[in-house]
């Protein structure tokens, strides 16, 4: 790695626990700072950007090829592996032994329009059917990975029914299905489905937009989904000549789609609202007549004309900077109209977790990463936070503006029925020790802000990345995963010389 180190090191994003890591391990038994929970058993894995070839291109951090890490709790005990996510374009990059995509900041490949930009499925993984599935956020074929092994098993495509899906197309723990969304810069601009826990597509339409859009995210209640339109769109003229450049238009309005998880097109209820972008969503459920859907969009500040300044947010967005607040909409079924506004304007928070037994149904919690404001290109997650959906409250934690977190998970105790009954796991990065640590915090009210249960100590420097997920050992067992039995087999089967 030294070598890699020294000539990528003048690149932010590729300096410090930026940098990539270049062995694949296999770790059995890690060494604990105080005592792991033996309730907490499942699997938390984080997605995140590990270049395989050194880039010779101006790189942006979201050009990395995708790379696991995972943490598998046990009855008391964890264990570690890693692994590349083998897509297509790296495999194939790996046969020519050099890289042959460059990164966002860079024109495009003329000669593959079929991938004119490589699809390195590094931004978000999730549990469905049995399997991971990894994703990446521009929309492109999703990868499925083993869970016990994490080694790629290869396109999830199931049986032929996707070829493309959003980052966060979104498994629900309840029915087993993943719901899925994509978007284009041709049309069908947007289409959306329903997969089922066999495989197999139950539902697909396309969705009616008026030109290329760029969602990022869905939300999911028990009856509805809800798809986005935003008014931050491609420069087209970039586009044309290759580049990626993104305009945000205040004169139009933001719109939401909430439509019925099996619905047509021509049962989508529009409804707008003020310009902003959203990435992430919290949560969504069903009240009454209203559907209510909480996220963490960015602030849209005005100019000097009381107009929303569109420049500012472009350029927050270019220089990968964070100025986020948690908001709420409302959207009335009866009377077509949204109610929104903030619930917390202090914390700037995001990457949000919520415990996903509770996905589609009102919840009063949610654990966010913390982020300074400001800054350039490389993003400092800073802190954790626990936020009161219903009062704005919260509880921040952080070990100093050295310490480097990652996207919080929600894993619930054995046997839990509260909203909170359970942990929030996270890898963060130790500056005083220089190591990558994975934390457990209790999750409950007036627990979570006594500061972690334990520490586990990770066998190498894990690069700051971007989404996880936290999968039950039950979860896991329900949706077709791997029994304690086959968790023994495949540790007996890699321990042998």
């Amino acid at each position: 790695m030294g070598a890699f180190e020294q000539q990528v090191g003048a690149i932010p994003a590729l300096e410090g626990n930026n940098a990539p890591v270049a062995n694949e391990l296999t770790i059995d038994r890690l060494e604990v700072l105080g005592e792991l929970p033996s309730n907490l058993n499942g699997l938390y894995v984080r997605n995140g950007p590990n270049p395989f070839y050194p880039p010779d291109w101006r790189y942006h951090a979201y050009d990395g090829d995708g790379m696991l890490h995972a943490v598998r709790f046990d009855r008391g005990v964890a264990s570690y592996r890693n692994r590349w996510v083998r897509t297509a374009a790296l495999t194939e990059e790996q046969a020519a032994g050099r890289a042959l995509w460059k990164g966002i900041k860079e024109p495009q490949r003329a000669d593959r329009p079929d991938q004119p930009l490589k699809n390195t499925s590094n931004t978000d993984v999730k549990y469905h059917a049995g399997r991971l599935i990894t994703m990446w956020y521009r929309s492109g074929m999703p990868y499925a990975v083993d869970p016990l092994t994490l080694e790629t098993i290869g396109p999830a495509d199931c049986d032929g029914a996707l070829d493309r899906i959003s980052a966060h197309s979104r498994p629900d723990e309840r029915t087993g299905e993943l719901l899925w969304f994509d978007y284009d810069v041709k049309p069908p601009y947007m289409r959306y489905g329903v997969i089922g826990p066999d495989r197999k597509s139950r539902h697909a339409i396309e969705v009616p937009l008026p030109g290329p859009r760029l969602p990022h995210d869905m939300a999911v209640t028990e009856h509805y989904t809800i798809l986005h339109d935003f008014p931050l769109l491609l420069d087209e003229e970039a586009r044309r000549l290759g580049r990626y450049k993104l305009r945000f238009h205040p004169e139009m309005p933001t719109r939401f789609a909430v439509v019925p998880r099996y619905g047509q097109a021509s049962e989508i209820r529009w409804f707008e609202a003020r310009p902003t972008y959203l990435l992430h969503v919290v949560n969504a459920w069903e009240e009454g007549d209203e559907v209510v859907m909480v996220g963490t969009p960015y602030r849209i500040y005005d100019d000097e004309q009381g107009r929303p300044d569109a420049r500012r947010l472009e350029r927050t967005i270019h220089h990968r900077q964070r100025d986020f607040w948690l908001y709420q909409w409302r959207f009335d079924l009866k009377t077509g109209r949204t109610t929104e506004g903030p619930i917390d304007d202090t914390l700037n928070s995001e990457f949000p977790a919520i415990n996903m037994a509770w996905q589609g149904r009102r919840t009063r919690h949610s654990y966010h990463a913390v982020f300074p404001y400001g800054g350039r290109e490389e993003v400092r997650f800073t802190g954790v936070a626990k936020v009161n959906h219903e009062t704005g409250a919260f509880v921040h934690l952080s070990e100093g503006p050295g310490a480097f977190y990652n996207e919080p998970a929600f894993a619930p105790r054995d046997g839990s029925s509260a909203e909170d009954d359970g942990y929030v796991v996270t890898i963060s990065w130790n500056p005083l020790e220089q190591r990558s640590e994975v934390l457990v915090f209790d999750a409950r009210d007036g627990e979570f802000g006594r500061g972690p249960l334990c520490r586990v100590k990770l066998p190498q420097r894990v690069p700051n990345g971007f989404h996880a997920t936290f999968v039950s050992q039950a979860t896991m067992q329900r949706w077709g995963g791997p029994s304690p039995a086959d968790r023994t087999r495949i540790d007996a089967k890699e321990s042998r010389p």
